[in-house]
């Protein structure tokens, strides 16, 4: 019956949206759609439990749901999100839930341009909107940025401009970041562009967060 409920779609206005408090699904404190946070993780299994949770809470919540896999085919991640909690829509043409390959979501033409990953974004948020649906949200393996793609280096630029993308187009999102991949460098820079972080399953405001514009303006002098 909730499930029922939560398919009814009501239009959904941007700036609603934006003052909207969503369920991450794994913790009980409710953020604002658009939060932007990192998850940086060093166990497979704890990884996949919490990101289960927060794919289930999103569709229970009648938002459209994209999962961007890297390290496994889609498929496979699909089962595994399943056996994890997550009730997932049983066609996989459902429009509420959409699976991916990372590397051909973000590299669709086999170079990364964070300006048309960007435009991704605000068209999914935008058409899932007009679709009646409450809002959207999304999450990615980011590990795809460590495959030697052309455009890769600018995965920091691109995390930072997603910040400014939410303030128009709120769709909530969690960048995944395997500790064990990443270089502590890399991470202390993911760390400055996410303004949330998870850890463990838990929900931080991230101390370490630099505005936008502010970070752009010293990283693109250096690069």
């Amino acid at each position: 019956m909730d499930r029922m409920v939560s398919e009814q779609r009501h239009p959904t206005s941007a700036a609603t949206e934006k003052n909207r408090l969503v369920s991450l699904g794994f913790t009980a404190e409710r953020f604002p759609a658009g939060t932007h946070m990192c998850y940086i993780f060093n166990d497979d299994d704890e990884i996949l439990e919490q990101i289960a949770k927060y794919v289930d809470s999103g569709l229970r919540s009648n938002e459209t749901v994209g999962y961007f896999a890297d390290v496994m085919p889609t498929e496979v991640m699909r089962d595994r999100l399943q056996a994890g909690g997550a009730e997932l829509p049983p066609s996989t043409e459902d429009r509420r839930f959409a699976i991916s390959p990372a590397l051909a979501t973000y590299c669709p033409e086999g170079r990364f341009v964070p300006e048309q990953m960007l435009q991704r974004l605000r068209d999914t948020y935008q058409r899932s909107i007009d679709a009646g649906y409450a809002g959207a949200r999304a999450t990615g393996e980011m590990t795809w940025a460590l495959r030697g793609v052309p455009g890769s280096d600018r995965l920091i630029e691109y995390e930072a401009l997603i910040n400014t993308v939410v303030r128009e187009h709120p769709i909530t999102a969690i960048c995944q970041y395997d500790a064990r991949r990443f270089d502590g460098a890399t991470l202390f820079d993911v760390l400055s562009v996410h303004p949330m972080m998870v850890i463990r399953g838990q929900v931080m405001r991230n101390p370490y967060f630099i505005e936008p514009e502010r970070f752009l303006a010293k990283h693109l002098k250096q690069h």
